[in-house]
Order: C-alpha cells, then sequence, then structure tokens
C-alpha cells in the first residue's frame, strides 16, 4: 500500500484519509486561483519544482523534483527503476506472473528503500513480504535487508517504513497486539519490541493507536520515554493525529462542515478550509507544516479531477497548484501530481523541503 490517492468525491468520513477515485479525463483549460489566493510561482518561487512529460515509469516516489522511482511491466517483467534526465537505472526486475508489488518506498541519506511482496509466480500464495535497499550513490546491485517481517500492518502513509538510527522500522501483528520490528540498514537479525493493542508508527519514535480517523480518543506514545498523549474529540469530529497536529474534520447533519487542525494538546486550532474541500493525502501536516486539500467540483464525479491546494501552517496562506488533478501524493516531503489524460498525463512534482 502507498500514499498515492486519486482526488475525487467522498463521504466527509472517507476523506479522513486518502481520497480514492475513478478514471483519468481529458485535460481541461486552465482557469485562474480563487480571488486573494496565490498561486504556486507567487507563494514560492525558489521552490524546486518540475513539470515532466513522457515518463517511463509510474512514479511511486521522487527523489527530488526531476528523478521518479517507480516501476514499468513489460516484457513478462515488472521492473523498478530510477530515471533522471541522464538516464535510467534499473534496481529489480521480477516475472510478473508472480504479480510482485513494489510499495513503501522511501530515502533515507543514500539509501533507498522499500518493500517487495509475490507469490512467486507458483500459484503457491503470497511470500513473506521482504524489505530492499539500494545505494543511490553508486550502481552496487540492491541488497535483500530481510524476509522476516512478521504479518505486516502498512496504512498508506510515509511512516509505514521509518528509518532512524541506523536501522529501517516497520509494524507487525494482528488485532490484540502489534510488533514494532526493525532491522540494520546494514542488514542482520530482525529485533522485535511487542506493544498490546493496535498500533501504527508515526513520526520517530511516537506510536500511534489512530489507524485511519475515529472519533473519540486517539492516544500516541513516545517509545523511548513511555509518555503517553491522549487526544479527546469534542462532539461530531473525526481526527488523525501526528505528534505535531491534529486535522480535525468537523461534521455537522449535512456532512463535513469545515477541517480544522490543531496541536495534539489542543492548542493553536484554527480552521483551515470549509466544507468544499477534502484531505487529498493521508499524511497530516507535512513535514509538520503543509496540509494537502483537494477541492472537488460541480462535475468531480464524472471527471475524476479536483482542484489541489496546499495549506501553509506556518504563513496560514492556501496556495493555490491546480485546477484540475487527477492524483496526488506526498512521501520525504516531495509532493507530486497529475494533470491531463493518461496518454499525455504531466506530472508535476514540488519539493516542499525547498519552500
Amino acid at each position: 500500500m502507498t500514499t498515492r490517492s486519486r482526488i475525487a468525491l467522498l463521504t466527509a468520513l472517507v476523506a479522513a484519509g486518502a481520497l480514492l477515485a475513478g478514471s483519468l479525463p481529458a485535460p481541461e483549460a486552465a482557469t485562474p486561483a480563487p480571488p486573494g489566493r496565490p498561486t504556486l510561482d507567487q507563494a514560492w518561487p525558489a521552490a524546486q519544482r518540475a513539470g515532466l512529460r513522457d515518463l517511463t515509469v509510474e512514479p511511486l516516489l521522487f527523489l527530488n523534483a526531476t528523478t521518479p522511482v517507480g516501476t514499468v511491466t513489460a516484457g513478462g517483467s515488472v521492473r523498478l527503476l530510477i530515471e533522471n534526465p541522464g538516464g535510467i537505472r534499473e534496481l529489480r526486475s521480477v516475472p510478473d506472473a508472480g504479480e510482485p508489488r513494489f510499495d513503501n518506498l522511501t530515502a533515507a541519506g543514500n539509501n533507498l528503500l522499500w518493500t517487495e511482496t509475490s507469490d512467486g509466480g507458483d500459484g503457491g500464495g503470497n511470500r513473506p513480504t521482504e524489505i530492499w535497499t539500494a545505494a543511490l550513490d553508486s550502481d552496487t546491485p540492491p541488497r535483500r535487508l530481510t524476509a522476516d517481517t512478521g504479518n505486516v500492518l502498512f496504512y498508506g502513509n510515509q511512516h509505514d517504513l521509518v528509518v532512524a538510527d541506523g536501522r529501517v522500522h516497520w509494524a507487525a501483528g494482528d488485532n490484540t497486539s502489534t510488533e514494532i520490528r526493525s532491522v540494520a540498514l546494514t542488514g542482520g537479525d530482525v529485533r522485535v519490541r511487542t506493544e498490546k493493542g493496535q498500533w501504527a508508527l508515526t513520526t520517530w519514535p511516537w506510536l500511534t493507536d489512530d489507524v485511519g480517523g475515529q472519533a473519540g480518543t486517539i492516544r500516541m506514545r513516545d517509545m523511548t520515554s513511555g509518555r503517553e498523549q491522549r487526544i479527546t474529540a469534542t462532539g461530531p469530529e473525526w481526527n488523525m493525529c501526528s505528534p505535531a497536529w491534529c486535522r480535525v474534520m468537523v461534521m455537522n447533519a449535512d456532512g463535513l462542515a469545515r477541517i480544522d487542525m490543531m496541536r495534539p494538546d489542543g492548542a493553536d486550532r484554527r480552521r483551515i478550509a470549509g466544507s468544499g474541500a477534502q484531505s487529498a493525502v493521508t499524511d497530516v501536516a507535512v513535514l509538520d507544516r503543509f496540509e494537502v486539500l483537494s477541492e472537488p467540483r460541480p462535475d468531480s464525479d464524472v471527471t475524476g479531477t479536483a482542484g489541489l491546494v496546499v495549506h501553509d501552517l506556518v504563513s496560514a496562506k492556501t496556495v493555490d497548484l491546480a485546477r484540475a488533478a487527477n492524483l496526488a501524493a506526498t512521501r520525504d516531503g516531495m509532493l507530486w501530481w497529475s494533470t491531463g489524460g493518461r496518454e499525455r498525463a504531466i506530472w508535476h512534482t514540488l519539493d516542499l523541503r525547498t519552500v
């Protein structure tokens, strides 16, 4: 599972997570941003960004504004590639008979990491999910770090694999307990720490029992100190939280009334959008600063497109990115989206780390 999410109209409860949608439409003529709202060029003229046509890969991650990592299926294989202006580097090639999946890509320093799942093409059922790594600064072949991943729990956000303290961490388990597993970036034995209940990784070293937006109380736990933070929704609200911010979906009898952001202790609460917006990606407050939103239009249920905006929690400004985006995704501080039809898609990138 990844953070990729098609932008479309959904109910407000589903909007607490990633947006999903249908087919890609034909491109539409650009329309100006709403009055008083800055465009990307106006708000962040120095930010690194690009508009990329005719990509070879289906992007799963952008390392920077012009370098995607993604897959191509051809010739009986699924290939994982890095595509940059200087050429293409193949990382892995796996027979497509096993329906292989490359997921949870993340970069940390010179390390690229991802998960692989496949049934091996022999009809014997899914193999255990494996974790792989490749060096970004050399052509050294990728290495499998481990296949001892347990019953993996992935929620489609950027914390499904977390790199910290020279190790990659992930969650596994069932409805009664959660294993926080880790392996060194150099390989070796897997360490397992068991926590009672259902937990997911969030910003290191925190865990959260919020696995998709919920009413009631959300708990977050610091694995280093054992300290817990509790966030309780008031009235008809649905929350998703990180250690820095909570996204609050405020409901009324008609559905979503507005979207607020607040600190986990309830401080600094502010409205960032009205009932016409939805969350466009699962991650809350990317880089502890940027909330990515979609703005469905009257024809969004037909076209599968919606407006795409970013609310900057530092400047309190909402920046217009696209009036008709098909897809939005974020990971490692990179935001990307597509416009246009499937045969002539343009991939737009914005490195939020450079804003």
